[in-house]
């Protein structure tokens, strides 16, 4: 396998980075081609091959065509022996090659930069597929990390760009993410929620694990008899009820995703397969995504307003969920996700994807200062998988229509989820609280009120603004006042003889009526585009 030195590396990373000072978005400079880069990241070894896979989930930090070069990177590696293959099974399981399986292929099935896997055959005859670490991957990727970060920080430290994108943080995030990749127990358990989750999905199949035979580096799981779905020929899909098998395996993306909070998070049509049944085997789950309750509520919220065409609607659920830079340009924001969103409109149905406009939603949040989540990130490239995967079971499959099919069925799964008997409990326990505190916080309420001694503490952040009502709404009594004033001042100096007259009438008693009208139609004037204003900023956000 090829080897980079620090300085390869930096080289390397130099080659594309940003030209011209700091631009907005990372590939913008006079750096290499997008196939370029995944050409130097595959020669570069297994830590940069993941890191370029993870790189194409990230909108925010590279542009589309660098992305859809990126997604094409293949874990095209060399194999690594039968002889050493051996030597990590007999060390993992504590017993030889031979004991443990009956039949154990040499030639290896695939071979990827983490692993490489080899059917086998258990004791009972069972088929199954053993997955096998690298040897030394652990400690090549704990050195490759180490020179990154060294150039992370010297990026954070001399460039706005990495400030603004965050490199620090999304280091962390590809450290977190191949350290889930490396533990096959993380792996094995991820097969079993989510086979549990998916247990009433009757043409979805997640291969379990065989607990006895999986560790740390080794994962051992039922064979799959199939084939990828890339592989289906014309011929075939007539035999098959596509557009069934795409709509339950959307459903069952929704359920993950809206309901579990636990998804798979790389469903790329290679690690989907049609069984010899006509069912769909998910695999390859060392890659998923995880999402709070809270977030859940959002994300269907933003999904619904996506499939719906409410542009407004789904700008101001992004910016609720992102965290918002300094520079932060909400007006700019607002009309990417509304012109997103019509040419959306604009398009048949057989070439509308969601996963794609999450992912341009995400775009555009970074280039207006918004740091959108990892999970909209996430779930944005597994909505765009899913989409592919959708149209090859089925070409006209809709996954906007799918969305609004089956939101109903979802949400109620997402209430009685919530309804379980420990929420119930813990509900009824603080309604009991509640009720026993409530005399005595309300005798404490009016004790102040008419001591007084009731105090309204505002936030420093939102101080400005009350004040600011406040010296408006006092400005507008005061002038309201001295206009009032000035009209029965007017009025008693009629009744005063003065040989200074105006159109028949007491001169300086018309001077006040004159200038009260004048200030009265200003007041007005100023009330009525203030108002106009305001609703106009309420309309806007």
């Amino acid at each position: 396998m090829l080897k980079y030195t620090g300085s390869d590396v930096f080289r390397s990373t130099n080659r594309f980075a940003p030209r011209n000072g700091d631009r907005d978005s990372l590939g913008t400079g006079s750096g290499p081609s997008p196939e370029e880069l995944a050409n130097d990241l595959e020669a570069m070894g297994p830590t940069f091959v993941k890191i370029g896979q993870i790189l194409s989930s990230r909108p925010d930090l590279i542009p589309a065509p660098y992305m859809r070069a990126l997604s094409r990177l293949q874990d095209r590696v060399k194999p690594f022996s039968f002889a050493e293959v051996e030597k990590i099974i007999e060390r993992e399981l504590g017993v030889r090659i031979s004991k443990a399986f009956a039949e154990f292929d040499a030639e290896p099935l695939a071979a990827a930069s983490l692993g490489q896997v080899h059917r086998a055959t258990l004791r009972d005859g069972r088929d199954v597929v053993v997955k096998v670490q690298r040897p030394g991957i652990r400690e090549q990727i704990g050195r490759d990390f180490e020179v990154i970060e060294e150039i992370v920080e010297l990026l954070q430290q001399h460039t706005k760009l990495a400030r603004r994108y965050q490199f620090e943080k999304v280091l962390e995030e590809f450290e977190h993410t191949l350290e889930h990749e490396l533990d096959y127990q993380r792996e094995a358990g991820n097969l079993r929620v989510i086979a549990e989750n998916l247990k009433d999905f009757p043409h979805i199949r997640i291969p379990q694990p065989i607990a006895d035979y999986t560790t740390h580096a080794v994962l051992t799981m039922e064979y799959v008899e199939g084939r990828k779905i890339t592989k289906l020929t014309p011929l075939a899909r007539l035999d098959l009820d596509g557009a069934a098998l795409a709509e339950e395996l959307f459903k069952a993306y929704l359920k993950q995703v809206l309901v579990d909070g636990f998804f798979h998070a790389d469903p790329h049509p290679g690690n989907v397969y049609l069984t010899d049944d006509k069912e769909i085997a998910l695999l390859d789950l060392g890659m998923v995504g995880r999402l709070a309750p809270g977030m859940q509520d959002k994300l269907i919220r933003l999904l619904l307003s996506i499939a719906d065409g409410r542009s407004e609607e789904a700008a101001t659920i992004a910016i609720e969920i992102s965290e918002t830079a300094e520079r932060f340009d909400e007006t700019a924001f607002r009309r990417h996700i509304g012109l997103l969103i019509a040419e959306q409109k604009g398009n048949r149905l057989s070439e509308i994807e969601v996963g794609s406009t999450v992912l341009e939603v995400c775009r555009s949040a970074a280039e207006s200062g918004l740091f959108a989540p990892t999970e909209l990130t996430m779930l944005g490239k597994t909505l765009l998988q899913l989409d592919q995967v959708g149209r090859t079971l089925h070409p006209t499959f809709d996954p906007n229509d799918a969305i609004r099919r089956n939101v109903s069925d979802i949400l109620q799964q997402r209430v009685k989820s919530q309804f379980t008997s420990a929420s119930m409990y813990s509900s009824a326990l603080e309604v009991k609280e509640f009720l026993s505190a409530l005399p005595n916080r309300l005798s404490r309420i009016f004790d102040s009120i008419a001591a007084p001694q009731l105090e309204l503490k505002i936030r420093p952040r939102d101080r400005h603004l009350i004040l600011q009502g406040i010296s408006h709404t006092a400005n507008r009594i005061t002038a309201g006042l001295i206009l009032a004033a000035m009209i029965v001042g007017a009025a008693l100096l009629m009744r005063v003889p003065t040989d200074f007259t105006l159109w028949g009438y007491p001169g300086l008693a018309m001077i006040f009526f004159l200038l009260a009208a004048l200030g009265g139609g200003i007041l007005l004037f100023n009330i009525f585009t203030q108002d106009a204003k305001e609703k106009r900023r309420a309309r806007e956000n």
